[in-house]
C-alpha cells in the first residue's frame, strides 16, 4: 500500500482528501502544518506529498524547499489562488504538479496516480532492461541508473525534468511543441499548458546550461516549441 502524506492547515479538506484516496487503496498520513509534515516524514516512507501553499508556520513553498534538500518524491501543490504565479512559484521551487481549489477529487485523485506512476517507473530501475546511454555533446543521459551529467558532472533533476530532458536528447534536432511535450510527459490532453511546462523548462536549463540565458544545448525555436541542439 502506497503512502500518501497529505498536509492543509483546514482538517476538513484533508479528512475529504483522506476518504476518496483510502477509497483507492493508498494509506493516508495527516498533517496540518508544515512542521507536522516534514517530522512525518521523517518517520514514515512516504511515496507522495499533497501540500497546501498558505499554511500557518511553516507553508506549503518553504515546506517544499526543505524536501527538496533530501528527497525527489513526488509532490503535488494545493492553491486556494487560481493565478499563475502561485502555480508557477510552487512548480519552479520543486513541485511537480499543482491544483487549484476548489477542486474535483477525482480530478486530484487521477493526478495522484499519475505522479505516482511516473516516479514508480524511475524508481524500478532493477526490473526494468538494460538502459542506453544518450549524448549530445559534453551532456549525457544514463537510462539504466537514470542518471544525468553534463561535462562529467552529476546533475539532480527531478522525475518530470528527468522525463523531458530525456525525451528532447532522445529526438536531438526535433522541435517539440509545448502541447507535444505536455501530452508525452503527463500523459493526458495539453489545456494551459503553456506555463507548466515553461517553468520545467527553465528549470531544466538552471541545471545544466552553463548560461542558461545563451543555452548551448536546450534551445527555444520561437512560435514553434523546444529541442536539443544536436552537437
Amino acid at each position: 500500500m502506497q503512502n500518501i502524506l497529505v498536509c492543509d492547515d483546514d482538517k476538513q479538506i484533508v479528512e475529504a482528501i483522506d476518504i476518496y484516496l483510502t477509497g483507492e487503496g493508498f494509506h493516508v498520513i495527516k498533517a496540518y502544518d508544515g512542521y507536522d509534515a516534514l517530522k512525518l516524514l521523517e518517520d514514515h516512507e512516504v511515496d507522495l506529498m499533497i501540500l497546501d501553499v498558505m499554511m500557518p508556520g511553516l507553508d506549503g513553498i518553504r515546506t517544499t524547499l526543505k524536501v527538496r534538500e533530501t528527497s525527489s518524491i513526488p509532490i503535488i501543490i494545493l492553491s486556494a489562488k487560481s493565478e499563475d504565479t502561485d502555480k508557477i512559484l510552487g512548480l519552479n521551487i520543486g513541485a511537480d504538479d499543482y491544483i487549484t481549489k476548489p477542486f474535483n477529487p477525482l480530478e486530484l485523485v487521477a493526478r495522484v496516480k499519475s505522479q505516482l506512476r511516473r516516479y514508480t517507473q524511475l524508481g524500478n530501475m532493477n526490473q526494468q532492461p538494460a538502459g542506453q546511454v544518450y549524448k549530445c555533446g559534453g551532456l549525457a543521459i544514463n537510462d539504466d541508473n537514470k542518471e544525468v551529467t553534463v561535462e562529467g558532472e552529476l546533475i539532480k533533476l527531478t522525475p518530470i525534468e528527468y522525463n523531458i530532458l530525456l525525451l528532447l536528447v532522445r529526438n536531438a534536432g526535433k522541435v517539440f511543441s509545448i502541447d507535444e511535450i505536455y501530452e508525452q510527459i503527463w500523459n493526458e490532453e495539453a489545456i494551459g499548458a503553456d506555463n507548466t511546462v515553461a517553468v520545467h523548462i527553465r528549470h531544466i536549463r538552471e541545471k545544466i546550461e552553463i548560461n542558461p540565458r545563451e543555452p548551448r544545448y536546450l534551445k527555444v525555436v520561437w512560435g514553434v516549441g523546444y529541442k536539443i541542439e544536436k552537437q
